[in-house]
């Protein structure tokens, strides 16, 4: 079939083929436009008009696209679609890698679908509500553009000998920043206007030994009503007045009462200039947008709008989740442990205590009953209880628990998750040092 073969990548290639396929198909002109613009990896060709002289550029200039989707209850259940595009001086991910914009404030619910395309999955309660998520990330990402600045993991750098006792007193919308190049740690706050009392800043300045500016430029987490500072320790060689230099110098930060955006009254997915292949275009969809539905493996945790939580399709029966929750407990409260595994055998006991209240039926399990099969201390006669105070007894107990969920449930990535944190909690027990056992 001609559509299956030709992929058009400009406007006057789509309305070619459209042709070929008009004449060919004997169908509608508007029909084979659409027809021709999905081979162009388009939605619709009003999506082509849009989409591809953008990639006829190609770009002579970085720059990327934000989205958010929203749906307001309260407006007569009205929905829509937000986008943004930001020019930058070069491409985003050479501002900040991948992995460090999950640390970034506007950038923790987006995800990065094509070189120039970020969608936010979750559904924002009103239009305004998203023009103001994008607006956020939009200034933290000029923010870093402007100083160079990346997102720093250590937070406890911001406290004084990493005691959040004795943090800058007022601080407020805090973020975490690291000059890549000097390694310098640099603490950005953001506390409402005239809230923070100035002298006893100082006070703490001068007692740790740290530098803190106020700059001019109206901030990133809300402009006009909060006042931006940058802190660092006051005794290194960094060039504090040159970073607030450039902070200063930055354009006025974006809002979504000035909003200069692309916004759409349907949910239609929109798709990048970048977006070239199939899988491209299926990862662009909000995944909040898309009805759940129960399939071979696995069952939606609800049926309410937006919900992307996914449960096996099977079932492991009350005795089987009592038999999983002695396990875990028993793992628990074993001195044989990690804090590491403690935490993933926490998170696996919540993810199947929400599994249980979904598979039982109503009356079975009531109040404290339920309750005790995840959680509440090991019971005296939990025969796991003698196994976890060896180290080889907790790994034999996880595998039969492996083996329990293996059974109860079909392959499925919900179940791959939780698989995966009894692997991790073997593997970090095995790399613990030996102990007499």
């Amino acid at each position: 079939m001609l559509i299956g073969d030709v992929r058009p990548t400009t406007l006057d290639g789509v309305k070619s083929l459209a042709a070929q396929l008009r004449k060919e198909q004997g169908i509608k002109y508007s029909i084979a436009l659409d027809l021709a613009a999905k081979a162009a990896n388009c939605t619709n060709f009003r999506n082509a008009r849009r989409v591809l002289p953008a990639r006829g550029a190609a770009l002579a200039r970085p720059y990327v696209l934000l989205t958010i989707y929203w749906y307001d209850k309260e407006q007569r259940y009205r929905s829509g679609r937000e986008t943004l595009k930001i020019e930058l001086s070069k491409p985003i991910l050479d501002i900040c890698g991948k992995s460090a914009l999950k640390r970034v404030r506007g950038f923790d619910d987006l995800r990065m679908v094509a070189d120039d395309h970020f969608v936010c999955d979750t559904l924002a309660a009103t239009q305004t509500y998203a023009r103001k998520c994008i607006c956020v990330a939009e200034r933290s990402l000029r923010f870093m553009e402007h100083t160079g600045l990346l997102p720093s993991r250590d937070y406890r750098k911001a406290y004084l000998n990493g005691s959040a006792a004795d943090k800058l007193p007022g601080s407020d919308h805090a973020t975490y920043w690291i000059d890549p190049a000097s390694k310098q740690y640099i603490l950005v706050d953001e506390p409402y206007s005239r809230a923070p009392d100035e002298a006893k800043r100082a006070a703490w300045a001068a007692r740790v030994g740290w530098q803190i500016t106020k700059t001019s430029w109206p901030g990133m987490y809300y402009p006009y009503e909060c006042d931006l500072y940058v802190a660092t320790d006051g005794g290194s060689k960094y060039d504090l007045d040159n970073l607030v230099e450039k902070i200063n110098t930055m354009p006025a930060p974006s809002r979504e009462t000035d909003w200069s955006g692309e916004s759409s009254a349907s949910w239609d997915t929109f798709i990048s200039p970048m977006a070239k292949t199939k899988q491209d275009v299926r990862r662009a969809r909000c995944r909040g947008t898309i009805y759940p539905a129960s399939n071979a493996t696995t069952v939606p945790y609800s049926f309410s709008l937006g919900s992307s939580a996914r449960r096996p399709a099977g079932k492991m029966g009350i005795e089987g989740h009592i038999e999983a929750g002695r396990i875990i407990k028993a793992v628990l409260w074993s001195d044989q442990s990690a804090y590491a595994v403690y935490n993933r055998m926490n998170s696996l006991r919540s993810t199947l205590e929400d599994w249980m209240a979904l598979e039982i039926g109503r009356g079975q399990l009531e109040g404290p009953e339920f309750f005790d099969v995840y959680y509440h201390e090991a019971e005296g006669d939990n025969p796991y209880r003698e196994m976890a105070k060896s180290r080889a007894g907790i790994v034999a107990m996880l595998g039969d628990l492996k083996l329990k969920l293996q059974a109860a449930y079909p392959d499925c990535a919900p179940l791959r998750k939780q698989l995966h944190r009894i692997d991790m909690s073997v593997s970090l027990i095995g790399k613990m040092n030996p102990a007499d056992d």
